[in-house]
């Protein structure tokens, strides 16, 4: 029986220490509601950048062809030189304009003096019919037949006259052509730029269709003060850009270095081939690099 009692006590034991009251904790307070940000969602196309490659051009670009037939008597410049616009390149030498304005010029000055001759006759036939009017007025003095045959003459005077005159504009219109064909013996430079190539030299026969030189440019002048950069955008792209956009790019002659253009052409035509769309950027190069 002793053993009994001594496992009951231990149980109550037991159960006394488990049933003690733990000490008491602070309980954790409601916490406030989380502000959250809110925006607007709004839809914009994505922004990608691209590298593609491009070409730098002169602004403009030009080959200087002959205008009249002639050997090449001086050339002023040659392969980089700048020029000015106006500046002469080269002067022709024509023999045979000369000759074709001599005979322009002789030719005016016979229609000028036919010219003089016709009117001499038109005055005269003028001054006769006035004086025959005025002598009709007493009857019986001037027969009627006369009054009309001096009526016709001066009609006549007057349509020899005006064809004398356009003879004179005509000999004067070829001694102008003529004078203008000179005028080509002198090549200018069509806007301030560089040279960019030569093709002949002095002594050369050179024409319009190309004579000795084989239809070859005589000079080619570049402005390159300004430059377009050539730029064959893919299409899914083309239709993200927009003019006046600043556009950064790199050249090989200045690794590490980086220039800037804005977009200022947009061919707004696909190229069937290559399925791009060229855009221009414009370049400012007035130092030279």
């Amino acid at each position: 029986m002793r053993p009994r009692e001594i496992h009951i006590v231990a149980v109550a034991v037991l159960a006394v220490s488990c049933g003690r009251p733990t000490p008491s904790t602070s309980a954790p307070q409601p916490a406030g509601l989380p502000t959250v940000d809110v925006v607007p969602v709004v839809e914009r196309p994505l922004g990608i950048t691209m590298e593609m490659p491009g070409e730098l051009e002169p602004y403009e670009d030009v080959a200087i062809y002959p205008r009249v037939t002639g050997y090449i008597k001086t050339i002023r410049v040659d392969r980089g030189s700048r020029v000015r616009a106006g500046d002469v390149l080269a002067i022709l030498e024509a023999p045979e304009l000369v000759a074709q304005r001599a005979e322009a010029q002789s030719k005016l000055q016979g229609a000028q003096a036919q010219l003089a001759a016709t009117r001499s006759r038109a005055g005269a036939a003028a001054g006769t019919l006035e004086k025959l009017a005025a002598a009709s007025a007493t009857p019986g003095v001037v027969a009627g037949n006369d009054l009309m045959v001096a009526q016709k003459s001066v009609e006549a005077d007057q349509s020899q006259l005006q064809a004398a005159e356009q003879m004179v504009e005509a000999a004067r219109q070829a001694v102008a052509a003529v004078t203008q064909m000179e005028a080509f013996l002198q090549i200018v430079a069509p806007f301030a730029g560089t040279v960019a190539e030569r093709s002949v030299h002095p002594g050369a026969l050179v024409g319009p269709g190309g004579g000795a030189g084989g239809g070859l440019p005589l000079f080619r002048v570049v402005q390159s003060s300004r430059l377009r950069l050539v730029v064959p955008v893919p299409e899914p792209y083309s239709a993200g850009i927009t003019q006046g956009t600043s556009v950064p790019f790199t050249v090989r002659a200045y690794p590490g270095e980086t220039f800037s253009g804005n977009v200022a052409r947009i061919a707004r035509m696909v190229d069937a081939r290559t399925r791009t769309m060229a855009v221009e950027i414009d370049v400012d190069n007035r130092d030279g690099r």
